[in-house]
């Protein structure tokens, strides 16, 4: 009986040890293990015990953006799965739904947000951003204006600027593979 004792006693201070997770990383979690990237997204979890703040790499295999690498930075808040993450590209990329500083333009990420969505919704429409640019919701209202008016020279520039060129005047990071 004593034996029992000590054993429940042991098992009470093991679950107080225990962090409890929150609602959000519970949610993020749930997101994270149904989650099915195909082959040109990977993630990366620089603290594999923060399920909150993690990158994500795309490599577009098609399209105008096709041969870049492409990372970003989700930051979610306890708030998740109410708010979108923050999201951010870490490179100076040329294209009309991404600004200078790496802010991402996309509706799920703003307005559009709802709680049904999820990370892979998230991941999935920014992947889309690199097969097809959204010229009439821009946050780089310069590259939006060149792709609306002339595709060829917008589609020059972006091979210019993935290479780390200068286009108007604004230098690029290389993402090149």
């Amino acid at each position: 009986m004593i034996k029992l004792w000590s054993v429940k006693k042991d098992e009470e201070a093991a679950n107080k040890k225990k962090p409890r997770m929150t609602a959000a990383q519970l949610r993020v979690q749930k997101d994270l293990t149904e989650l099915e990237l195909p082959s040109t997204m990977t993630t990366h979890f620089p603290d594999p015990a923060d399920v909150l703040n993690f990158t994500l790499t795309i490599t577009p295999d098609e399209g105008i953006y096709k041969g870049g690498v492409f990372k970003f930075t989700f930051v979610i808040s306890g708030g998740y799965p109410h708010e979108p993450p923050k999201v951010r590209c870490t490179q100076k990329v040329y294209h009309p739904n991404l600004d200078l500083e790496g802010n991402v333009c996309l509706n799920i990420l703003r307005e559009d947000w709802k709680p049904v969505l999820n990370l892979s919704s998230v991941m999935i429409g920014i992947q889309y951003l690199f097969l097809e640019p959204n010229p009439d919701d821009p946050l780089n209202k310069e590259a939006a204006e060149d792709l609306r008016r002339n595709r060829e020279g917008f589609i020059r520039n972006v091979q210019n600027s993935m290479k780390g060129g200068t286009v108007k005047g604004e230098t690029f990071d290389r993402v090149l593979k």
